[in-house]
């Protein structure tokens, strides 16, 4: 049987997949709020007449389809959930609600995975195997997420995947292009909240107190050694503070400071070290100068960890499909994603789809208000996560011939 190619599938597919995108956009629901958008992705797969089940990490959905013949199964994963962002962009379709925003393109996430799975479902008869439609909720919600959840929860008690694989929109590269590497791609992402309690009193008696906003001033500086002193140079790391509060009144020492922040890394035991150390040094610069600190630190995400085999097959796939400059070398970035506790239990590989906005010299990042996609990389996006699907299914039952 030959394989069938879906090039130009998306330009067919294109306005549906658009106007799904943009009812997402203007509905935001925020992490494990997603009860509005399962609905709808439950009613299109209704509506392709692709077989489904629900309530995997509460709103999660899974559609299943089944080819003409036996083979592997593939697995494609999209997340539903926004963020805590008022839009402040002038489009016609911007959010309806105030402070949530898909500023994080899993709108345009879960519509491309409803267009694929209408693709692949045209075609089933050819297909070898089964590709399950996975549709995430609660991505954002570091460090509980959605994919333990929904594995927990059993989404691939039935149907296991051979393998697994994740599109993201990425505003740094034009449309027309994917950006995939073998290993890592993605940073495991730690948060960490550090309570500084001092003594207070008044401004002018500074001898009678212990100044929390110094000491959390001199715990700041310090940490920042660890990646600079501590971080074999040919390594990745960053130790990010946030947000400090502390103080009440200019003529007040202040007797308690909050500092927050994140911690990213690639490698396990590089992020263990820089873990051990922020505690040494917090604990340690606190007692030095006759403060005390508490510690919340939170284990997030895991870092997203491409396997070889599939990371080669998706730059293929794009070749296969676009030409060779559809596949720039690409360096992996901290940001930390939910999809890397699926690679931790099955093989497969995370993808970024290119959406710059044409003729703009600096694009508005992921989680920026103002964020935007250019929506013609719709047509790209549905049509790899398809024939990366279809491609993987031949692979596979190739190698059971």
């Amino acid at each position: 049987m030959n394989k069938p190619t879906v090039k130009g599938q998306g330009e067919k597919h294109f306005d549906e997949v658009v106007s799904i995108r943009r009812h997402f956009h203007q509905n935001p629901e925020l992490s494990g709020e997603e009860a509005e958008t399962s609905k709808k992705v439950q009613e299109k797969l209704t509506e392709y007449g692709i077989p489904y089940k629900t309530g995997y990490a509460e709103h999660g959905v899974l559609g299943v389809i089944e080819g003409g013949r036996p083979g592997p199964t593939v697995a494609l994963r999209a997340d539903m959930d926004a963020l805590p962002i008022h839009e402040e962009n002038d489009h016609p379709y911007i959010s309806k609600v105030p402070g949530k925003m898909h500023a994080c393109g899993h709108d345009a996430h879960t519509a491309m995975l409803l267009g694929t799975g209408k693709i692949l479902n045209s075609m089933k008869d050819e297909l070898p195997g089964k590709v399950l439609l996975v549709f995430q909720p609660s991505e954002e919600i570091t460090p509980i997420g959605g994919a333990q959840p929904m594995m927990e929860d059993g989404v691939f008690d039935e149907h296991e995947p051979d393998m697994i694989f994740a599109q993201h929109v990425w505003p740094d590269l034009p449309v027309g292009q994917i950006g995939c590497v073998p290993g890592p791609i993605m940073g495991a992402s730690d948060r960490f909240k550090i309570v500084i309690n001092g003594a207070g009193g008044h401004a002018s008696m500074p001898h009678q107190t212990v100044d929390a906003i110094i000491v959390a001033n001199n715990v700041i500086s310090s940490l920042q050694t660890i990646v600079s002193r501590n971080v074999d140079p040919v390594d990745s790391a960053v130790l990010t503070v946030g947000r400090i509060d502390g103080g009440s009144r200019y003529n007040v020492i202040a007797s308690k400071v909050t500092i927050e922040g994140t911690i990213r890394t690639y490698k396990p035991e590089t992020k263990e070290m820089v873990k051990r150390r922020f505690h040494t040094i917090v604990n340690g610069v606190a007692e030095s100068m006759e403060a005390s600190a508490s510690i919340e630190y939170y284990d997030g995400y895991p870092a997203t960890v491409n396997h070889a085999e599939w990371a080669e097959h998706v730059t293929d796939t794009a070749k296969e499909m676009y030409g060779d400059s559809a596949a720039p070398e690409v360096n992996p970035v901290l940001g930390g994603e939910d999809f890397s506790r699926f690679l931790l239990k099955y093989p497969g590989a995370y993808f970024w789809l290119g959406t710059a906005l044409p003729g703009v010299e600096k694009q508005k990042p992921l989680h920026d208000p103002q964020f935007k996609i250019d929506e013609r990389a719709i047509v790209y996006g549905t049509e790899m996560m398809a024939q990366v699907a279809v491609n993987a299914l031949f692979k596979g039952a190739g190698k059971n011939e």
